[in-house]
């Protein structure tokens, strides 16, 4: 494997790929694929769901993207059936390109493409297996991730690696700004994998057997701001998970969205947790205190704390959060 920023070719021979992604985060991929001069014979994304005020069926970021290049979608809802297996051994692929598609793969889809299936994964492996790595990173106050180009198994992210390039994690990155980076990253890493891939100048390494952790999948309920916990651990809550699912508390049954906080280091407090203890919005928390600095109340617009205290008075000194 191939790992921090050195230089490998930009392209190989033009291969015959299907693509298969399905959010926001794969676009650029396919995008990077389809410049790079490779034949995209399918893209296969999730079907349409439905979205908005309206209910209205929207299709997938992937899909939207593949349709404005003349590229044929299918979305199917599982891939272990015959049929499929069938359609997609006809499409007599040399390579899969898998990034945040969102279906598990059979050996039957693993096995057909010649080169065999290659997913762009946003960690360094083996750290972050699963379907959070972006988020869980910063939740867990990583110093560093990025992006793992890996030759896919049956198993969860536990193929051998390809490719790999560290991004550092800051005080100020957010679970968006990470998103976008590490996105813009696997489009980077992509075309010269697949190059070393066919070419056979890119040796796949297995994954060490030490330093495995898993992603869990992100719920609303993950963005909950407990204040039982310490201030510095709810800070990377508030930062990790913008823009989704976001983090929140809760007042007299109402839940409260925060956008950004931050830690003030004051210690063990004599306060119970989720007390507020000013008139700025500094809620004591297990350790140290955490100012709360933009935020939105139910039905109501994002507001900086300031202007939401001047017309609110339900966030007085004293008052406890949930």
């Amino acid at each position: 494997m191939t790992t921090g920023s050195a230089t490998l070719p930009a392209a190989g021979t033009n291969l015959r790929l299907a693509f298969m992604g399905t959010p926001d985060f794969s676009v650029p991929v396919l995008k990077a694929l389809i410049a790079a001069g490779h034949e995209i014979a399918a893209v296969y994304s999730q079907p349409p769901r439905p979205a908005g005020r309206g209910k209205k069926e929207r299709k997938s970021p992937v899909h939207e993207a593949a349709e404005a290049h003349g590229i044929p979608v299918f979305t199917p809802l599982s891939l272990k059936n015959a049929d499929e297996h069938a359609r997609f051994r006809g499409l007599a692929l040399d390579a899969a390109v898998v990034v945040a598609y969102g279906l598990i793969l059979p050996k039957e889809i693993l096995d057909a493409p010649r080169l065999g299936c290659v997913n762009v994964h946003a960690s360094l492996l083996p750290r972050w297996r699963g379907a959070a790595p972006i988020q869980r990173a910063i939740l867990a106050g990583d110093t560093e991730t990025g992006v793992t180009i890996m030759a896919m198994d049956e198993g969860l992210d536990t193929g051998d690696m390809l490719l790999a390039e560290r991004v550092e994690i800051t005080a100020e990155t957010t679970g968006e700004t990470l998103h976008d980076a590490l996105s813009a990253l696997g489009a980077k890493l992509i075309v010269p994998a697949l190059a070393g891939l066919a070419e056979g100048y890119l040796e796949a390494t297995p994954q060490p057997d030490e330093g495995v952790t898993y992603a869990e999948k992100l719920t609303r309920e993950t963005g909950h701001l407990d204040f039982t916990k310490d201030a510095a651990t709810l800070e990377r809550t508030v930062r990790g998970l913008a823009p989704w699912p976001g983090a929140w508390f809760a007042l007299d049954g109402a839940r409260f969205k925060v956008f950004a906080a931050d830690v003030l280091e004051l210690g063990v407090l004599g306060n119970d947790p989720g007390t507020v203890l000013d008139e700025e919005l500094t809620i004591s928390c297990a350790k140290d205190a955490l100012r709360i600095t933009r935020l939105q109340r139910p039905g109501k617009a994002p507001m900086d704390a300031a202007d939401l205290l001047r017309g609110y008075d339900g966030l007085t000194p004293g008052t406890r959060l949930g």
